[in-house]
């Protein structure tokens, strides 16, 4: 005899689980309004359409990147944002600093719909650093770093490999939560990109990682997806940093929970990032 469908209520737990607990978009969009500014009659929602979004912007890397051969050679100009994010990043010496900038910093947009700055968790002078995607909502209640189902999990593959969060540093590419769980913007990803690099220069780990496709695309400077970049290691600097790291990429935790079959790869991951750790 087949299952029962799993009920409304079941449905709702899975969903809040895996970090969906909004369904809204970035913007608001009135559906009793006629394409000609007109009030529809109603009963007739859904006349007029959502506005078009423009096309997004591709983040201005703030400080060079190692690269591969066949990657970019320079990196592109920065906008105004960008300029006032890299110039407040740069002035921190030590992460307190580089929180305070971030906390008087008001050009992410993020910032208006998140309720806490989520910046680090961990030690400050850790020998590896995981930077994720961007806060959920958990971890937007707590102004904390992976703190929901995906960073428990995150917590057990450390204890995998004997680390924890006193001896590892773990942050996001962006410190506010995206409405709805969404993947950060391109815009979004540049104003907050110096902030992120400055922090890898005051911390000056010995290994980075990257945990999901868009923080592996981010650090890494590759568009390749993270099934095709994980096993690998790549050299990872910036001018601040006295020397590289060696950086890689593995699935986000929040993957893996939908998506446990990818687990036994990620747990051969973090055996090669141990045996990475040892090595240097």
């Amino acid at each position: 005899m087949a299952d029962p469908p799993p009920s409304p209520r079941d449905v709702l737990d899975w969903y809040l689980g895996a970090g969906v607990d909004e369904t809204v978009g970035e913007a608001p969009v009135d559906r009793y309004a006629a394409p000609d500014g007109k009030v529809a009659a109603p009963g007739r929602p859904g006349l007029a359409e959502a506005p078009t979004p423009a096309p997004p912007m591709a983040p201005s890397i703030s400080r060079s990147i190692s690269r591969g051969p066949s990657d970019p050679a320079a990196p592109p100009s920065r906008n105004g944002t960008v300029q006032a994010a890299f110039d407040a990043a740069t002035a921190a010496t030590d992460l307190d600093d580089l929180h305070r900038a971030l906390a008087a910093f008001d050009g992410c947009p993020l910032k208006k719909t998140a309720t806490n700055l989520v910046f680090t968790d961990g030690n400050p002078r850790a020998r590896i650093i995981l930077i994720g995607e961007g806060p959920g909502a958990e971890e937007d209640r707590q102004g904390l770093p992976f703190v929901g189902p995906s960073g428990r999990l995150l917590d057990r593959m450390l204890a995998s490999i004997g680390l924890d969060r006193n001896n590892t540093l773990i942050s996001n590419i962006v410190f506010w939560r995206p409405p709805g769980n969404r993947n950060p913007t391109t815009t979004e990803i540049a104003t907050c990109l110096p902030f992120v690099e400055r922090l890898v220069e005051l911390v000056d780990p010995a290994v980075v990682v990257a945990l999901g496709g868009p923080a592996a695309k981010t650090l890494l400077a590759k568009s390749e997806g993270v099934g095709r970049l994980r096993g690998h290691w790549f050299p990872y600097s910036t001018p601040g940093m006295p020397r590289p790291a060696q950086a890689t990429a593995v699935y986000h935790p929040a993957y893996l929970l939908r998506t446990p079959a990818q687990k036994r790869n990620t747990w051969r991951d973090f055996l090669g990032i141990k045996e990475k750790l040892e090595s240097l």
